[in-house]
């Protein structure tokens, strides 16, 4: 494979978000007056492409204002404790970058919390480019992040690898006819996966162009 350009997604695949997420969403359940979800529960259905999140767990049509903001009010206060990064993971960006590739984030969270959550587990600095739920008009499945990264960094999709760790972020980079790798460390549970991140340094390092 002949790659210039990596697109990580985030939540999942370089950051363990699992206990941060389930709580954002509990609190803005809260907020609106609902009971509690399972984490477990949660973190099954966040990846499934089948359901409408809104819907899902808010009972709305679309995510509106108060919903970003209750999200984004819990996960400003708590990111600080409850955010890691899978171990090895800023090992193979640094890595990565050293070899003279472009990386890039591509995830369905928001810029504000995005930019916090790589800024307080410094990694930030390692990344050419970010593209985030609320910077285009349909996030993953749709490829449009997939699509403004390689705009915006002057990539083809030839050029470009994608990894992710759920079928949203497989569905993307398959409409943007980009390869993709899957991993499983996150939030899911694929047969046909990554399973470690030395195993998927390994690939990288021996496989890329």
């Amino acid at each position: 494979m002949d790659k210039k350009l990596i697109i990580f997604d985030m939540d999942g695949t370089l950051v363990n978000s699992s206990l941060t997420i389930a709580n954002a969403i509990n609190y803005v359940r809260k907020n609106l007056g609902f009971e509690a979800m399972e984490q477990e529960y949660i973190l099954k259905r966040v990846n499934d492409h089948t359901i409408n999140p809104s819907q899902h767990f808010y009972h709305a049509k679309a995510f509106d204002a108060d919903h970003e903001k209750w999200f984004s009010e819990y996960y400003t206060k708590n990111h600080e404790n409850e955010l890691v990064l899978y171990e090895g993971i800023k090992t193979l960006l640094i890595t990565l970058k050293d070899k003279g590739y472009a990386l890039a984030v591509a995830t369905n969270a928001y810029r504000g919390s995005t930019l916090e959550s790589l800024t307080h587990l410094e990694i930030l600095e390692l990344f050419d480019g970010i593209a985030c739920y609320d910077d285009v008009l349909q996030g993953k499945p749709h490829p449009d992040m997939l699509f403004k990264l390689l705009d915006e960094l002057n990539f083809t999709e030839k050029e470009t690898l994608f990894i992710g760790d759920g079928p949203r972020d497989e569905l993307a980079a398959k409409e943007a006819k980009m390869d993709y790798i899957m991993v499983d460390w996150g939030f899911t549970d694929h047969d046909d996966a990554v399973r470690s991140v030395e195993a998927l340094k390994n690939i990288l390092l021996h496989h890329l162009g």
